[in-house]
């Protein structure tokens, strides 16, 4: 693969993905203080966290279905301070809910208000997940999944590709060191000009946060094409799709009889879990969230464990039939399986999910980096190709071309 090659490789994914990239860095900016934001815009849904004993998962779904009778509920998620979060749809034969999640006081299941998560947002409780769906598949699901799957690869493979076009060219008569002369590329000269600075920008802040791009890029990759991340991981680690991203089964004759209670569904899940604590030597440290999967037949339960990493919530999980109960699947985000603890932490990195309010600020500013990248990126290819449509480049860009640097 020549240099040249590279570089119009890299040209052409920085354009392609540029505004895509621009869009996930300001909203993942926001996302890195979700918590915060969600209490500051919306303290009637995010209240302060009280004191007193919370209502299990299975009662919170029956207090949302007296609530808003026209609805069943489908997730009860219990990780956010102070309000539950209860996903419901419309039960079958009726019309469609004008909202998508009721939040319940945990511990009185009191209603808090309600949102609409993917949508336009129509009042200040959707904005927050508006930014959300923006950020994970641009707001057009699932055709946006795709495109920001897409965006992710090729975002992974040209972190490779920029490492390698800040590589100093080989010159035989050179006298100085591969290091001596790979430092300017480590600099920004802002006595320089405007074009120079932006591409000392570009170059150097590439550089200086190559790491932790590659760590966000790949991990993207693992949200929106899951089978292909896991396809690569095994390559190299012991790592299992989780449930989510596997094919769905066909329906078989047990599908046509009646799903579990939620009560019911709970205690054997509660169950389930207590013996895998014992028999793999974690402990649970409070329930995250129920889940009924109606599309796969299965309830989902969560638990926030000392398998787990984060700052907040959890992933330490197990699947049971949603008719029969019996347990399908159990996943442990560390300490298991090598490829899935690689996984645990790469998502949590992305989340911002470790390291207290220092990593947050790091995070959303990474995010506006990422902004910035891709802002200088253009630049620089619009500023050329201005430049070689009026055959007369800028002084500055006849030094940085002369010196081999792009």
């Amino acid at each position: 693969m020549t240099r040249a090659f590279c570089v119009l490789l890299h040209r052409w994914v920085g354009l392609a993905t540029a505004a895509f990239l621009i869009v996930v860095g300001l909203t993942g900016s926001l996302l890195a203080f979700w918590n915060e934001l969600n209490h500051w815009l919306t303290p009637d849904l995010y209240p302060i966290e009280a004191v007193g004993k919370e209502l299990d998962a299975a009662s919170l779904a029956r207090r949302a279905e007296k609530i808003a009778p026209q609805g069943q509920v489908v997730t009860v998620y219990l990780g956010y301070p102070g309000s539950a979060m209860i996903g419901m749809e419309a039960r079958e034969g009726l019309p469609p809910l004008d909202f998508g999640f009721i939040h319940l006081d945990p511990i009185t299941g009191r209603e808090l208000g309600r949102a609409t998560w993917g949508g336009f947002p129509h009042s200040r409780n959707d904005i927050m997940p508006f930014v959300y769906s923006l950020h994970m598949s641009l707001a057009i699901s699932p055709v946006g999944d795709w495109a920001l799957g897409i965006v992710a690869l090729l975002w992974t493979i040209d972190c490779f590709v920029a490492f390698y076009l800040t590589l100093p060219p080989v010159r035989g008569n050179s006298r100085k060191g591969f290091f001596s002369r790979w430092k300017d590329a480590w600099r920004i000269k802002w006595r320089s000009s405007f074009y120079r600075v932006n591409f000392d920008l570009h170059r150097a802040g590439g550089l200086w946060l190559w790491a932790m791009l590659l760590v966000f890029a790949w991990s993207s990759v693992s949200f929106t094409l899951p089978n292909l991340y896991g396809g690569a991981m095994r390559l190299f680690l012991d790592y299992e799709t989780p449930v989510w991203a596997r094919p769905i089964a066909p329906p078989s004759r047990s599908d046509q009889t009646a799903p579990l209670e939620w009560e019911e569904a709970q205690a054997i899940a509660e169950r389930a879990m207590a013996a895998l604590a014992r028999d793999h030597g974690f402990s649970v440290e409070r329930p995250l969230a129920l889940y009924f999967l109606r599309e796969r037949g299965l309830y989902e339960y969560r638990v926030r464990s000392t398998r787990d990493i984060g700052d907040k919530a959890g992933r330490t999980s197990l699947f049971i039939d949603a008719r029969t109960g019996e347990l399908r699947s159990f996943s442990l985000p560390t300490g298991e399986r090598d490829g899935t603890t690689s996984t645990t932490w790469l998502i949590e990195l992305h989340t911002a999910n470790l390291f207290g309010l220092p990593y947050k600020l790091f995070v959303c500013a990474l995010g506006l980096a990422i902004v910035m990248l891709s802002v200088t990126g253009v630049y620089i290819w619009w500023t050329k190709r201005k430049a070689r449509r009026s055959r007369s480049q800028a002084k500055d860009v006849r030094q940085v071309e002369k010196a081999g640097l792009t």
